[in-house]
C-alpha cells in the first residue's frame, strides 16, 4: 500500500496563527466550552457589515459574473483600482499593471513563486504576517526578518535590514499598516527603506491592506510613491479589511517603478496569473463601488467609533496590567502587548497562550507566530464589541495575578 508523508517542503513552513493553540480552542468547543476570540482579523462575526451599496452592486451584478474575466481582472476593477493607485500618489500605472487576487494572500504566493529560486532571499520585517514568510520559504527562498524596535514605536530597524543584505537578496518586504503592531510607518522611515532598495537594486514589496484603518489624523503613505523611479514595487492592498467583506476574497497589486527592469519577472506573474484563470469575478464587480464611493469604514476609525473607541479601551487596560508593557497601534486592529517574562517565568509563549486558553477561555496568538525570537509578546484582535473585549480584559488581568509558567 502506497503511503503519503507530508512534503519536505512544508517541513520548514509555520503558520501558527491558525496552530496548535488555535486546535487546542476548536477542541474545547467541541467539548462545549465557549471561547473568547481574539485571534481573528476578519470583521465579519464580530458584527461589523459591509457598505449597503457595496452588498447590493454585488447582488445586481452576480448573473452577469458567471464567465471567466480576464485573468488580471475585470476592466472596470482595474481602471478604479488605478485611478485610487493615482490618489495615493503612484506614478506610471496603468491598467495593465493592475492585477486582481482572491485577497492579497494569493497575490502574495504568486508574487514569491514568480521571483525565487532556491536559496534567494527576502527580507521580511519581525514580527511578520507569517503568510510572508511561509509562502517565501514554500517557493523555495529564504525569509530573512529584519528587527521591527519597538522601543521606536515598531518602526523597521534600517541598520538592521542593511546588515542583513547579501548577494543573494531579492527583495524587501513591508507591511505598512502593520499586523500584529499595528504601527504606521512615518514618510521618513519609507524614505530610507526606499533608498536601500534603489542602493542595491531590490524589489520592494509593500503590503497595504489596512490603508484605509488609520486613526489620530495621521496619513498613510505609500512607498511606492516617494520611491524612486528606477525601483520596481509590488503594492498590495483590498477591500477584506477596511469594507469589512473578508469572505468576498477581493484583493489587488499594483506594478509600478522600473518595469522594464522586472520584465522577465512579470512575464512569470503573467504566466501564474493565466493559469489560475482569474479571481473571483461577483467579487470583482464591487470594487468600481467600494472605491469610488463614500468611505464608510471612517466612522469607525474616528473618535467615537467603534474600531477607534475598542482600541482605546484595549490600550488603558493593558497600559495599567503589572507585568505588561504596550505600544500605542495607530491603525488597523491589533495591538502587541510584551510580557515581563521573569515576573512570570514564561520561556514558551505557546505555553502561555495555551495556559490562558485553558484557564480563562480566551484566545489569543503567541508573539513566535508572527516569527517574533522572543517568548515575550502576544497579540490581540480587539475587533470584538465592547462587552466581550471588558471581559477579556478581566480575565487577563486576573489570570496575570497569579500566572507562573512551570
Amino acid at each position: 500500500m502506497t503511503t503519503f508523508d507530508k512534503s519536505s517542503k512544508l517541513d520548514n513552513v509555520l503558520y501558527d496563527v491558525r496552530g496548535p493553540v488555535v486546535e487546542e480552542a476548536a477542541r474545547l468547543e467541541e467539548e462545549g466550552k465557549k471561547i473568547l476570540k481574539l485571534n481573528i482579523g476578519n470583521p465579519a462575526p464580530f458584527g461589523f457589515s459591509a457598505p449597503d451599496e457595496v452588498i447590493e452592486d454585488m447582488m445586481t451584478n452576480v448573473r452577469d459574473s458567471q464567465g471567466y474575466s480576464d485573468s488580471k481582472g475585470m476592466f472596470s476593477a482595474r481602471k478604479a483600482i488605478m485611478q485610487y493607485s493615482q490618489l495615493k500618489g503612484i506614478m506610471g500605472v496603468k491598467v495593465k499593471d493592475i492585477y486582481t487576487g482572491n485577497g492579497v494572500s494569493e497575490l502574495i504566493n504568486l508574487c514569491m513563486q514568480a521571483l525565487l529560486n532556491n536559496g534567494d532571499e527576502v527580507l521580511i520585517p519581525a514580527p511578520d504576517y507569517p503568510l510572508w514568510t511561509a509562502c517565501v520559504t514554500l517557493a523555495g527562498g529564504k525569509a530573512v526578518h529584519y528587527i521591527c524596535d519597538e522601543q521606536s514605536d515598531w518602526y523597521p530597524d534600517i541598520e538592521d535590514m542593511r546588515s542583513k543584505i547579501t548577494d543573494k537578496t531579492k527583495a524587501i518586504v513591508i507591511i505598512n499598516p502593520n499586523n500584529p503592531t499595528g504601527t504606521l510607518y512615518p514618510r521618513e522611515i519609507l524614505e530610507q527603506i526606499a533608498k536601500l532598495a534603489a542602493e542595491f537594486g531590490l524589489i520592494i514589496f509593500s503590503d497595504e491592506i489596512y490603508d484605509r484603518l488609520v486613526m489620530d489624523g495621521a496619513e498613510h503613505i505609500s512607498i511606492a510613491s516617494i520611491a524612486s523611479p528606477d525601483v520596481f514595487c509590488v503594492t498590495f492592498s483590498g477591500l477584506s479589511k477596511s469594507h469589512m467583506v473578508a469572505g468576498f476574497r477581493i484583493g489587488w497589486m499594483i506594478l509600478s517603478g522600473n518595469k522594464k527592469k522586472a520584465r522577465g519577472y512579470i512575464e512569470g506573474i503573467n504566466m501564474l496569473s493565466n493559469m489560475r484563470l482569474c479571481s473571483n469575478v461577483p467579487a470583482q464587480s464591487i470594487v468600481q463601488t467600494a472605491l469610488g464611493g463614500w468611505q464608510t469604514c471612517q466612522k469607525h476609525i474616528k473618535k467615537g467609533g467603534r474600531i477607534y473607541e475598542q482600541r482605546e479601551y484595549v490600550y488603558n487596560r493593558l497600559s495599567n496590567m503589572e507585568g505588561i508593557t504596550v505600544t500605542k497601534p495607530k491603525a488597523a486592529f491589533y495591538i502587541f502587548p510584551k510580557l515581563d517574562v521573569k515576573k512570570f517565568n514564561i520561556t514558551s509563549d505557546e505555553q502561555f497562550a495555551l495556559d490562558f486558553l485553558h484557564e480563562k477561555q480566551v484566545l489569543i496568538v503567541q508573539g513566535t507566530g508572527f516569527n517574533w525570537f522572543e517568548p515575550d509578546h502576544f497579540r490581540i484582535v480587539y475587533l470584538p464589541n465592547m462587552g466581550v473585549l471588558e471581559e477579556c480584559m478581566d480575565k487577563l488581568e486576573d489570570f496575570l495575578s497569579y500566572y507562573k509558567q512551570r
